[in-house]
């Protein structure tokens, strides 16, 4: 088009127009996260789909390219509905760390989840239910924690789990999780809260749900080993942080627990507190994914602030130092250590490894880099359990090879993929930590 074709003269103000000459046309509403420049980093290099473990099992799936950056251009060009296969996505989040030109895959992909869950999915499917029961394991657990043995009798008692499966698609073969008889939560408070006071070395915990209601050892173990070097432990008021229903389409129900989770530790950030996460998977959602997808006030703040809890130690104590004297009793530990897919997205892969690697009285063997294949609430539904232990078949394998005949991860899904795979008891680095520096 020539300057004469133009439809008003460039040297117009764009205010000065006539408005029947200029209308703005909108592309991406305002309710939208604007995902554009993500999509167009995509170059088609599949690297994504090549490191995606449902993929390598699943020729059926099209892999985190389809669902990410090439869906959503399909989306707003044609208005079509999400493809169902996004629930066949783990969420392990494997595709963000592979990508050479960092398109936000998971957050795409979470988006249209979130999507397909909110507009195409039936509300009265046996899917749904379950899918919302399981993004919402607190709120059975808090439930279950008040009969924990009863509650645990019942859970894993034969019958019942076979007709949980055929009633509501849990898969029977699986045994369930123990609740403790006494959450942590009730522990901090019998206890009296923190024994360490200090101005200067200040954490507030995020424990998470299952440190709470089914692993408080490991939760207790966070707290005296940060004591043990001087730490000031706060326990707020928190809700779950969202991982297991960013994998199940529940965005509302993720943002309900972020608004709890944001205002509670923005405050004490505010007054010298870092965040500490006991579960990789929890410091991976408080740092990339609220991000990502929220925007409360002390958002940012949190995501700057928040550590896994050996990280932390890592970089503001010497670790190394305090270790070098130290030893775990008995007769010595053989570890086969599993690194989970949400622990290398923050590049913390084998951090468990370098720590320990020294210490008396443990041997540390890394398994490799494969994918449990539990991702959380995934390798629990029934129809997802075949191709979860499918995923988990390379560590499993690895795990039979190690000297360890104990594993060792920070995640508590993925321990119970190891445990289920193997039959081995599985540790908690902060467990070992604990053992070796903390006087029982």
């Amino acid at each position: 088009m020539s300057d004469a074709d133009s439809p008003h003269d460039p040297g117009v103000p764009d205010d000065e127009i006539p408005d029947d000459e200029f209308e703005p046309v909108d592309v991406f509403p305002e309710s939208e996260l604007d995902l554009r420049s993500g999509a167009d980093d995509c170059y088609k290099c599949s690297t994504c789909d090549t490191n995606c473990p449902v993929a390598e099992v699943d020729d059926e799936f099209p892999g985190p390219k389809f669902q990410g950056p090439e869906q959503w251009r399909l989306k707003r060009k044609d208005d079509r509905e999400i493809d169902p296969s996004i629930m066949d996505c783990s969420n392990c989040m494997r595709c963000d760390n592979a990508c050479p030109s960092d398109v936000p895959l998971s957050q795409m992909h979470n988006e249209a989840r979130a999507e397909y869950v909110d507009e195409q999915m039936s509300k009265l499917s046996v899917e749904y239910w379950r899918n919302r029961v399981l993004a919402n394991y607190r709120k059975g657990a808090w439930l279950g924690s008040k009969f924990p043995r009863l509650t645990n009798a019942l859970a894993n008692n034969g019958p019942l789990r076979k007709l949980g499966e055929k009633l509501f698609g849990l898969t029977a073969e699986r045994e369930f999780p123990a609740f403790a008889t006494q959450t942590f939560r009730e522990w901090w408070a019998e206890r009296g809260g923190a024994q360490v006071q200090s101005e200067e070395k200040r954490v507030a915990y995020f424990h998470g749900c299952y440190a709470n209601y089914n692993t408080p050892e490991v939760a207790k173990a966070m707290v005296r080993t940060f004591e043990q070097f001087g730490y000031e432990i706060v326990v707020p008021e928190q809700g779950c942080s969202g991982t297991p229903m960013f994998a199940n389409g529940m965005l509302d129900d993720a943002r309900r627990d972020a608004a709890t989770n944001i205002s509670s530790f923005s405050e004490l950030i505010d007054e010298g507190y870092d965040v500490i996460c006991s579960c990789t998977s929890c410091s991976m959602a408080l740092r990339q994914e609220y991000p990502e997808l929220f925007t409360f006030e002390g958002t940012a703040d949190v995501a700057a602030h928040t550590y896994e809890a050996l990280e932390y130690l890592r970089i503001h104590e010497d670790l190394r130092g305090a270790l070098a004297g130290a030893e775990v009793d008995g007769d010595g530990e053989d570890l086969a250590y599993h690194a989970p897919c949400h622990a290398r997205n923050q590049g913390l892969a084998r951090q468990a490894v370098e720590l320990f690697r020294d210490l008396d009285g443990v041997a540390v063997e890394d398994v490799g880099d494969s994918c449990s294949g539990i991702s959380g609430t995934y390798g629990w539904k029934a129809e997802k359990y075949e191709k979860s232990m499918a995923i988990g078949e390379e560590m499993f394998e690895e795990m039979d090879e190690a000297e360890g005949r104990t594993g060792m991860t920070e995640c508590p899904t993925c321990a119970m993929q190891m445990e289920h795979g193997t039959g081995y008891d599985i540790r908690h680095p902060l467990e070992i930590l604990e053992a070796a520096l903390v006087e029982s």
